[in-house]
């Protein structure tokens, strides 16, 4: 009996094995069709404008810059609006947290859950409770979708008058009808049903590094309770909102200003709806960031508007610069300074990196060592001898660690 049930679980489990490199494969065949078909045409394109370059204006260039940190600390002022008043950390450290946090974000596929393990990391790390990280990374997550969507049906009802519907316009709004049910829906789970969606929650915490089913779990319910709290706070919610709107349209706000900086002024409703549009289809968890997604189609966007093909592409590749590659390494230096203390220099620094990277590549080192028995030490206990403190419980791990380290 046992013989005829062996091939099935061995099946299993080489189907369980094979599934996450079947994943990284599939994902990696979908970033080279991406570079192949949407990247490559646009930076070939983008060369022969090249000449453009010399008629650029610098002064729309730093204000395209400006704007584009002006839209980063708006982010981190939305946390901190989301986040108790009591034990938040200063308006610097959440800037510095967040900035890590997308830097993760934009080199790695579906780069929203790795960056959201970081984050929790990082904001359990200052003190903050884990379900009131959770609950102000969910809300924050689902309230910026909401007002993006938002913001771009008001651009598109706008802009259909002024320069006539196009059939993406219809594609668009399906996927945010999408996105906006399928927050709603969430929203309506975690406040009527908390328990059943505490549950579909736990299921996809398993799959989130650093954070565990469990743990999301238990923030899930708590969840539920601080949105009922939420919608009955309106000075948090007012606050919520327009950080919100402002991360995105100071975004938009430094895109008009690179497209600016090759001598071309575009409507800003028609920017708005082509820039809304790139974001919302670039949210689709394929590429890190929507790299790719939206360096292709904002272009083909924004020439439908009006603008020359090459100030389009020129402009959107300058603002992806500042937007996807410029957090990149700026996200890496905050994480690191986080971890140095200030005035130590730059020697403190190369070491702290290091350390880093030792640190996270021990486990893995040490995992192999761990499945052999080790000899006993002169001051270590035989296994037959008895222990006088064996019943005393060991160190348990802190509430809100997500790591599970000994507090």
């Amino acid at each position: 009996m046992q013989a005829d049930e062996g091939p099935a679980p061995r099946r299993r489990g080489w189907l369980r094995a094979a599934r996450r490199p079947l994943r990284r494969i599939v994902i990696i065949f979908i970033l080279v069709l991406i570079i192949e078909y949407l990247v490559i045409p646009e930076l070939v394109g983008a060369s022969k404008d090249l000449y453009l370059l010399g008629r650029v204006a610098v002064g729309w260039l730093i204000a395209g810059l400006v704007l584009e940190a002006a839209s980063l600390f708006c982010y981190a002022l939305l946390t901190r609006a989301l986040l108790p008043p009591h034990g938040r950390p200063g308006i610097s450290r959440l800037f510095r947290i967040d900035l890590a946090a997308a830097a993760v974000a934009h080199v790695i596929p579906a780069g929203t859950v790795g960056s959201a393990g970081v984050g929790y990391q990082l904001f359990t790390s200052e003190g903050l409770r884990g379900t009131d990280v959770g609950v102000m990374m969910a809300t924050k997550g689902m309230g910026s979708t909401v007002v993006l969507n938002v913001l771009l049906w008001l651009a598109l009802v706008i802009s259909i008058p002024l320069s006539g519907f196009r059939p993406v316009y219809a594609t668009v709004a399906i996927v945010g009808a999408v996105l906006l049910a399928a927050i709603a829906a969430l929203v309506v789970g975690l406040t009527r049903g908390g328990t059943r969606a505490a549950r579909i929650v736990r299921a996809i915490g398993d799959k989130i590094p650093r954070v565990g089913g469990e743990r999301l779990e238990k923030i899930a319910l708590q969840v539920s309770e601080s949105l009922r709290r939420l919608t009955h706070d309106r000075k948090v919610l007012i606050s919520s909102l327009t950080w919100a709107s402002l991360n995105w349209l100071l975004d938009a706000a430094s895109l008009w200003c690179f497209i600016a900086a090759y001598g071309s002024l575009i409507n800003p409703v028609g920017l708005f709806a082509a820039y809304g549009i790139a974001n919302v289809l670039g949210a689709i968890p394929v590429t890190p960031a929507g790299l790719g997604v939206i360096d292709s189609v904002t272009p083909v966007l924004l020439v439908s508007f009006g603008l020359t093909r090459s100030v389009a592409t020129l402009g959107v590749l300058t603002w992806r610069l500042v937007n996807f590659w410029l957090p990149i390494p700026t996200g890496a230096a905050a994480y690191v300074s986080m971890k140095v203390p200030r005035g130590a220099g730059l020697r403190a620094v190369r070491r702290a990196a290091l350390s880093e990277l030792t640190a996270r590549g021990a486990p893995a080192a040490a995992q192999p060592n761990q499945s052999q028995p080790s000899q006993p030490q002169p001051n270590q206990p035989q296994p037959n001898q008895p222990q006088p403190n064996q019943s005393q419980p060991n160190h348990a791990p802190a509430e809100d660690d997500p790591t599970g380290t000994p507090s």
